[in-house]
């Protein structure tokens, strides 16, 4: 297809695009309320570890600097 074929034609196009993507969302996998619950709590933890880890680092080093620049 050539874009002179594509300019004439603009409607056509939208619609097989349209249509197109609507066959793409079928076939998707929608999580259900419980999936998605699931991978709430696992993401909320994963970020509490995280934060509690980089937390407990941050204060290690803040700790070594104020004894070396002291």
């Amino acid at each position: 297809m050539t874009i002179r074929e594509f300019f004439q034609r603009p409607t056509e196009h939208s619609r097989q695009f349209l249509d197109e993507c609507w066959a793409e969302l079928k076939k998707v996998h929608w999580p259900t309320r419980d999936e998605t619950r699931a991978a709430t709590i696992a993401v909320v933890i994963g970020v509490a570890v995280m934060a509690l880890y980089l937390g407990v680092v941050d204060l290690v080093f803040q700790m070594i600097i104020q004894r070396v620049l002291s």
